[in-house]
């Protein structure tokens, strides 16, 4: 996993919904690498790094990105989007986009493990799909 330390809070809640779905699931904690970039942007790089590796069956991405008063945020969201999928695509490992795109903090703080549900968990059970659908189809 390659997580944001931006937004730590909102993104140390997605981490541990990921960590518990992943666990109940049967992945070994031993299984499980956590890489922390400085923030949202830089997720595509660790991410296709990560993937590239040969080492991993699938990488989540988690993070948070909360509006402001301008519309950096769309830029950013667009461009982490974006890198995730060519990721995903150029070395294909699932790379999950499980990044919160929220108007507010209050937004990130629901579905982090809010009333909301927690989407780390519910990028980790995607992951899971994953990685069970492509085994099942030709290379």
């Amino acid at each position: 996993m390659v997580v944001s330390r931006y937004n730590e809070t909102v993104c140390a809640r997605l981490l541990e919904g990921a960590r518990t779905a992943l666990s109940n699931a049967g992945v070994a904690e031993a299984a499980i690498d956590v890489v922390w970039a400085p923030g949202a942007f830089e997720l595509p790089l660790i991410a296709d790094r990560l993937a590239g590796s040969g080492a991993y069956v699938a990488v989540l991405a988690l993070g948070a990105v909360i509006r402001g008063e301008t519309t950096h945020d769309q830029h950013i969201n667009r461009a982490v989007s974006m890198g995730l999928m060519d990721a995903g695509l150029r070395t294909g490992v699932p790379v999950l986009f499980g990044v919160l795109t929220c108007d507010t903090l209050e937004q990130a703080l629901h579905r982090s493990g809010g009333n909301v549900g927690n989407k780390g968990a519910e990028c980790a059970a995607a992951a899971l799909e994953m990685v069970s659908l492509l085994r099942q189809l030709p290379e």
